[in-house]
This record gives C-alpha cells, structure tokens and sequence, in this order.
C-alpha cells in the first residue's frame, strides 16, 4: 500500500488513495494502472526520462483568410492539401504565392492551411532586408502596427497593411508536456542545442493548448545560424 502511494504521489494523484485500505489495495492498483495505461497512450504525454523537444524549422509562410484566398485565386477557391504538418489540423497546401515588398520579392511562398480569420505573412529577419521592410519580432496572432507588402496570385493581388512579421521562437506543448516541464502558458523560456554550433536561444514562448504537439519552432535563419534541422532537438535551459 505505501508503494501504490508513492506512486500515486510522483503522479501528483495523491487523493486517489483517500478512502481506500488494505483489503482494497487490488482495486485502487486496478484504478492507477488504468490511468497510467491512458496516460502512456496519449501520444502527448512526454516520455518521463526524456527532456528533448523536437525542432520544426519554419520558412517563410503564409495563412490567407477566406477572403483573401478568393480575391488571390478566385471565388469560391478551396486550398488543395500537400501534406500535413505536426501540428494536428495544419497542412501545406499546394497553392503557392509572391509576395513582394519596396525593395524585391519572393516567389513560390507557400500557403498553409485552413483558411483563418486574419492573413498573416511569416518571414525572416534577412527576408526583410530583401524586400525593403521592417517586419516586427512577433507571436503569433499579433500583427497590430506590424508591416506591409503585397500578395501576388493567379487571378489577383491584395496589398497587406500591418499582416506581416517575424514569428517569434516558441515552443508548442500540450498540458502534460508543461507538467512534464514544468511551465506554463505564455511564459519564455531558453533552450540549448547540441553539435557543432551548440547554442543557448532565450525568449522563447511557450505556447500551451491540448490540441498542440511538442515542437519548438524555430526559423530559417535562427536554424542556419546554429546548424539545426527538423527534428533535431533543444532541452529547455535554465540559466539560474
């Protein structure tokens, strides 16, 4: 019984035990191996030894509302799935843009889908000096006073005032996975790398929702300068 409680504790499921005495021990035992066994299934859940978060290496990228996908590519026009990315619901599609800013331009700049309420354009820090603009650091979803440039499609443009930044480095995870780490929604934090750039990045978001799958995005220029690549790892790193 004093085992089965310490396991309940490390589980942080103390209060199962309450109410239960030695002649039940077999049906609280029954109860916890049927959580560990749900837990252990969640593909969620973080291997307790394991603190590697698997890297996602980002480039430059567009999400289009349905508004703006139908006035790039048509009335009516639904984005053709690629393929699917790690986070559950997000795919590349097939439809691919420029954009194009005071200076140049990008062509074959992949939309990512589904439509959303609000475009976005992600790029990097050296895509700004490549298209003459000045696109902030940003999460996210925080494109207010952000900067501008214009979408070229098939069958028309859309100039995009304060839709465009650079995604700031965070990391996805699930409830669990913050458990696992222990952190929290919105807080930053730093990770390490391993190899021959070993690095040590700071500011980077944890961003917590149980639809999400543990993957810590960085962007083209962050992987080049430290030499990662997709599906490579970071440990979060506490430097105090």
């Amino acid at each position: 019984m004093v085992q089965i409680i310490r396991i309940l504790q490390s589980q942080k499921l103390e209060k199962l035990s309450e109410g239960y005495t030695m002649e039940n021990t077999e049906q609280l035992m029954k109860k916890l191996l049927d959580i560990l066994d749900k837990n252990s299934t969640d593909a969620n859940v973080v291997n307790e030894k394991s603190n590697e978060i698997p890297i996602g290496i980002s480039n430059r990228h567009i999400h289009l509302s349905q508004l703006d996908l139908e006035q790039l590519f048509g009335s009516g026009y639904q984005l053709t799935k690629l393929k699917d990315l790690k986070q559950p619901g997000q795919y590349a599609s097939k439809e691919m843009v420029t954009i194009a800013g005071p200076k140049g331009c990008f062509t074959n700049v992949r939309v990512l889908g589904p439509a959303r309420s609000h475009s976005q354009v992600e790029i990097s820090k050296s895509d700004n000096f490549a298209l003459g603009i000045k696109a902030p650091v940003r999460e996210s979803g925080d494109i207010k006073n952000s900067a501008a440039l214009t979408v070229i499609g098939p069958r028309g443009t859309v100039n995009m005032e304060s839709k465009v930044i650079v995604s700031k480095r965070h990391i996805h995870m699930t409830p669990s996975d913050a458990v696992h780490f222990r952190v929290c929604d919105k807080e930053e934090v730093w990770v390490k790398t391993t190899g021959e750039r070993a690095a040590v990045l700071g500011e980077v978001v944890v961003r917590v929702h149980e639809q999400f799958r543990l993957e810590c995005h960085l962007d083209m220029d962050e992987a080049n300068a430290i030499s990662v690549r997709d599906d490579d790892y970071v440990e979060i790193y506490k430097p105090y």
